[in-house]
């Protein structure tokens, strides 16, 4: 049987890619938006260039949109889009999550963004194969994935590094443009 390691702290990156892309339903106090009283920054998304949909989605903003920074309007535009993208399932399953973020201690919520900025700053190649070794993972039999977990937390810091020596060494060993 072959062995699989995954990066520690990828499920946690990608569980907060799905949290982050549910923080749009949220209404605008609990999304910490603070308009400030400047003019909007070059760069920014129009208010009429929204979708009704999205418009209707971000109404609570309408007031204050063009006062938002351009980094923001944008994020919230792509939300948004990626919001009204997705199945009723998937809805569900995103605010499910993000009660879940919403219950994580905020030390915990920290360390999450922190290994979710790493995990951005990886390059594409690498990011993707971290994206096919956690598919997987997940499609391993539930006993496995448990087996897999509980090696991993019985390991202590040096054996962990070995591991994850030995995986590279086997990726790269199949694909040698990702080391």
């Amino acid at each position: 049987m072959r062995k699989m390691c995954t990066k520690p702290g990828l499920l946690g990156a990608l569980v907060l890619t799905g949290l982050l892309s549910a923080g749009v339903c949220l209404p605008v106090s609990a999304q910490g938006v603070n308009p400030p009283m400047a003019a909007p920054a070059a760069g920014g998304v129009p208010w009429s260039s929204l979708s009704p949909d999205q418009q209707r989605l971000l109404s609570r903003l309408s007031g204050q949109w063009d006062q938002l920074p351009a980094q923001r309007q944008q994020s919230l535009a792509s939300g948004s889009q990626r919001w009204l993208g997705m199945s009723p399932e998937q809805r569900t399953q995103a605010r499910q999550r993000f009660r879940q973020w919403q219950q994580l201690p905020p030390q915990r919520r920290d360390q999450l963004r922190k290994r979710w900025e790493e995990f951005r700053s990886l390059p594409p190649a690498r990011q993707q194969a971290d994206r096919d070794n956690y598919r997987r993972f997940q499609q391993l039999p539930q006993q496995r994935r448990q087996q897999l977990r509980q090696r991993w937390k019985n390991a202590t810091p040096a054996q962990r590094q070995d591991m994850v020596d030995r995986a590279r060494a086997r990726r790269g060993q199949r694909s040698p443009k990702l080391r």
